[in-house]
């Protein structure tokens, strides 16, 4: 290997924090096939530890950032929400809006920036949390100010567009923890109870070893903002920013990074060495996304995950996780599988019961995931013992920009060549204004054929 090249086990190992904290991952993924599986899995709690005042800023006061906020303050007591910026005037009225009417706060004028050096002004002020719900786009710079600036930090998936700034992030998260900071990011099914309680049951051998797993997030077109002829071109593009990919990295890493997570995360915290896939765009009607992908991606011990993504009305919907194994299969969510089809563990309750009666009991039993995130976070915080989700969610964040490349390409991409790459999308400047410097052609594999 070219010495200057550099791979994801020695850019781990040789970053400036070092590799202290890396979990490994052998253990986990050994086989414990002959073991008899006894798992006893005890529910996250449904409320944080009471303890030292949080008090949070919030950057990004969309939709998600406005859910996050009251996530974060359903999630225990002692909590408050002190500070918020966004880009746009609007979304600031809403998301204050929001929080005065579903759990009676008021965020005073001077707390609340506008504009895009925004997150700076939250971040100086006296908070010792924050909640990071930009378009991905803007996450890894953010993340790297609010490290510098000693905050434990909630962020959103994915972490990063392209593979800069996912190497962004794990490298601000490896300062995060030499400093004693939590990190908590938006991959919620490793915070959800039948997922955990199945990961459980998994990691002690009932499936055996890992052959083969797929993902799926396929459902209707998401949404999107038609430009006003009074914004310019930057306000255009970021209050649409999930169709263009610049700013959100496209749906397989935007959205479908949940379920290519879920596979790696079940595979002991492994991600794959390559990938080679397609993808196409067929009725997206803004920006220069694909609606559709599939990507094989291949792990180094040379099992295989199959992704499959689509965004496109009338088609077939399916959001889900399948894992086969040696000795059996599961969903991820809620049953294991023999490979006769017997059931041989599922979760202590039905996760999605279908009567009203049965949801009910279940949200007065497990908190929403969304929830969960924070409560573990808090704890975190609370109890000093920090946790930090930052390399996982900026690897399999990197997983889906290696499979996206793939398919844009129609080339075999590589987790190496993901390590090295130079790939990082950034406009010239940040201004309401024209945009230049980023892709906006929407892109096209392969080479054409001879006339």
């Amino acid at each position: 290997m070219d010495k200057k090249s550099v791979s994801r086990r020695n850019f781990l190992g040789t970053t400036a924090i070092g590799a202290a904290g890396i979990v490994g991952v052998a253990g986990l993924a050994a086989s414990c096939s002959e073991k008899k599986v006894q798992v006893s899995f005890v529910p996250p709690p449904l409320k944080a530890d009471d303890g030292q005042p949080i008090r949070a800023g919030v950057i990004g006061c969309g939709g998600r950032g406005t859910g996050a906020a009251v996530d974060f303050l359903n999630s225990g007591s002692n909590l408050e929400i002190v500070a918020a910026g966004d880009l746009f005037d609007d979304k600031m009225k809403r998301f204050r809006d929001s929080l005065k009417n579903q759990k009676d706060v008021e965020l005073a004028d001077e707390k609340c920036f506008v504009g895009f050096d925004a997150y700076e002004k939250v971040l100086a002020e006296d908070i010792n949390y924050v909640i990071i719900a930009t378009p991905p786009h803007f996450r890894p710079m953010q993340f790297e100010a609010a490290v510098k600036a000693r905050k434990n930090v909630f962020m959103e998936k994915p972490v990063a567009v392209d593979p800069v700034g996912a190497r962004r992030i794990i490298v601000a998260g490896k300062q995060a923890a030499s400093m004693g900071l939590s990190v908590v990011a938006g991959t919620q099914r490793r915070h959800q109870w039948n997922y955990l309680e199945m990961y459980e049951h998994v990691k002690a051998g009932a499936i055996g070893d890992f052959v083969a797993g797929y993902a799926y997030w396929d459902q209707n077109k998401l949404w999107h903002v038609n430009p006003d002829p009074a914004w310019s071109e930057m306000e255009a593009m970021v209050r649409n920013w999930v169709n263009w990919l610049w700013l959100s990295g496209d749906h397989i890493v935007e959205q479908h990074v949940h379920n290519i997570d879920v596979i790696n995360w079940f595979k002991g915290n492994v991600y794959p060495i390559q990938a080679v896939g397609y993808g196409s765009r067929q009725r997206r009607v803004t920006g220069d996304q694909y609606d559709n992908f599939s990507v094989d991606f291949i792990y180094e011990d040379g099992t295989h995950m199959h992704s499959m993504c689509r965004q496109i009305n009338g088609t077939h919907g399916n959001v889900s996780e399948y894992i086969m194994g040696t000795k059996g299969r599961t969903n991820c969510a809620s049953k294991i599988y023999g490979h006769d089809g017997t059931v041989l563990s599922e979760t202590t309750d039905n996760p999605w019961p279908d009567t009203d009666e049965g949801k009910k009991a279940l949200n007065e039993k497990y908190n929403s995931p969304y929830v969960q995130e924070h409560i573990h976070l808090v704890n975190a915080i609370r109890t000093g013992t920090p946790v930090n989700e930052a390399e996982n969610v900026a690897s399999s964040t990197l997983t889906a920009i290696m499979g996206r490349i793939s398919a844009y390409t129609g080339k075999r991409t590589t987790w190496d060549e993901m390590m090295n790459s130079e790939v990082h999308y950034q406009p010239e400047v940040y201004d309401f204004g024209p945009v230049s410097g980023v892709p906006t052609d929407v892109p096209v594999p392969g080479e054409a054929a001879e006339a």
